[in-house]
């Protein structure tokens, strides 16, 4: 059988790849990519390209500056993109990479290492990780942030229009994605003007992670390409909704679902209620990297559908944690969404965190407390405390402090990760506190 390798090499022949990305992310999840011809792609593929490490953000100091980025074959990908086509009809092509360091071992500084790294424990316990995200986005006019961003169009959930560009534009993001073999489960307008969604059919955890780094770039060129700007922004307006990432997630081991039981009433496996307590437990912790950017907390907010309780329930929208209903004979459907999440954040680290928190759970057999079957967006604080319901954290800089006392969270990402992630963070914080809001003088400035 023709291994990756092989399939790589032989494609980029036969297609006539004149330049292949080399893709990876720095610690916050913003894409980096540098181009190689045909004629390296072979030593790429066996040694790692070499680069300069200290111009990433988080990855290594000048003195030690210098890593590998390792192609991982089986994410080798022509792209169908404008950035893929030439004039003179070849195509590039794409591949993601792992992060090394020059004697060949893991990169401390690579999100996908953190990743891989937190998936082998799971293997390690006969567990292999699912996601599903729900991407949600905006389209703008522009991306002139001098004025307020303009929407597109002024549609709500499901709206159905002709000849609408925003809805062009899914469409043909849609399309080219599966162009690509990203499948897609559902493309909608969402709830605030000019916001979308697409929702990814469930795949492992770490093809997963990557796949959202590609759906970034494919709506924002696809925008591009019309001269409209897309925004993964968490609330780029206010008054309306904020874009949300919920994630659905899921352990199988080998073919079997471990979440599903069959004897359950509604068919959630002891395991499965482990993890969802683990996460539950963890959740104040893991919400820094979940939601990383001061932005992401005026998305967490009462009033406009995202979690701010640290609590679970079947089929309850105002609960962090969600159970959907499993289809009809279909084990394999049993799952647990996770809502927090902002389409911002770094799916590396995000699912790594996920995943940690889950297994602590199994590791302790931790116990679920009862399920929040009421709206919690309409109980007062004391009602709340009564029944043991927390506050997610409010603000980057309280997440960063429940964050920095994490031993999971340390443990799961690294040193390196862990200290360069606070370390940017509370200066992001610290910045943000020194700036004069638009709301601020709008609402002193004539009156005090």
């Amino acid at each position: 059988m023709q291994s990756q390798r092989e399939y790589v090499l032989r494609t980029v022949e036969e297609r006539g790849v004149r330049f292949v990305q080399l893709w990876f992310t720095d610690v916050l999840g913003i894409p980096k990519s540098f181009s190689i011809t045909p004629a390296e792609l072979e030593n790429a593929l066996d040694e790692g390209m070499t680069f300069d490490g200290s111009a990433i953000d988080g990855f290594s100091r000048v003195q030690e500056s210098d890593v590998l980025a390792k192609p991982d074959p089986k994410t080798f990908q022509i792209l169908p993109l404008r950035a893929g086509r030439r004039d003179d009809g070849s195509s590039v092509a794409r591949v993601f990479c792992d992060i090394l360091n020059l004697d060949g071992s893991p990169f401390e500084g690579c999100p996908r290492q953190v990743l891989r790294r937190t998936l082998e424990r799971a293997h390690g316990l006969g567990y292999s990780f699912y996601a599903a995200p729900e991407i949600e986005y905006f389209y703008f006019a522009s991306s002139d942030t001098s004025a307020p961003p303009t929407p597109l169009d002024g549609g709500s959930y499901f709206e159905l229009t002709v000849a609408d560009l925003a809805s062009d534009l899914r469409k043909r993001t849609v399309l080219t994605l599966e162009d690509m073999g990203i499948p897609v489960e559902y493309a909608q307008h969402e709830d605030a003007p000019s916001q979308h969604e697409i929702d990814l059919r469930y795949t492992d955890a770490l093809t997963m992670a990557d796949t959202v780094m590609t759906v970034r770039l494919v709506v924002k060129e696809i925008a591009q390409e019309e001269g409209v700007y897309a925004s993964f922004m968490p609330k780029p307006l206010s008054g309306v909704q904020g874009s949300g990432m919920h994630t659905h997630f899921s352990l199988f081991e080998g073919d079997r679902n471990v979440f599903n039981d069959p004897g359950d009433e509604h068919g959630l496996s002891t395991l499965a209620r482990q993890f969802i307590a683990g996460l539950l437990e963890h959740a104040p912790e893991i919400t820094a990297v979940t939601n990383q950017w001061v932005n992401s907390y005026k998305r967490l907010v009462v009033g406009y559908e995202a979690p701010v309780h640290v609590s679970w329930a079947y089929n309850n929208r105002s609960a962090l944690i969600r159970v959907p209903i499993a289809k009809r004979g279909r084990a394999e459907s049993t799952r647990v969404e996770y809502r927090s999440p902002d389409p911002a954040c770094n799916p590396y680290l995000t699912f790594a965190v996920v995943l940690a928190a889950g297994l602590a759970g199994i590791d302790s057999k931790a116990e679920l407390p009862p399920e929040a079957s009421s709206n919690l967006f309409s109980l007062t604080p004391e009602e709340l405390a009564s029944e043991g319901i927390r506050p997610l954290p409010t603000s980057l800089a309280e997440a960063l402090a429940v964050m920095e006392r994490s031993e999971l969270v340390a443990e799961t990402l690294g040193e390196h990760v862990f200290e360069w992630f606070l370390r940017n963070k509370q200066a992001e914080w610290a910045e943000y506190k020194r700036e004069v809001t638009p709301f601020e003088l709008s609402r002193y400035l004539p009156a005090l």
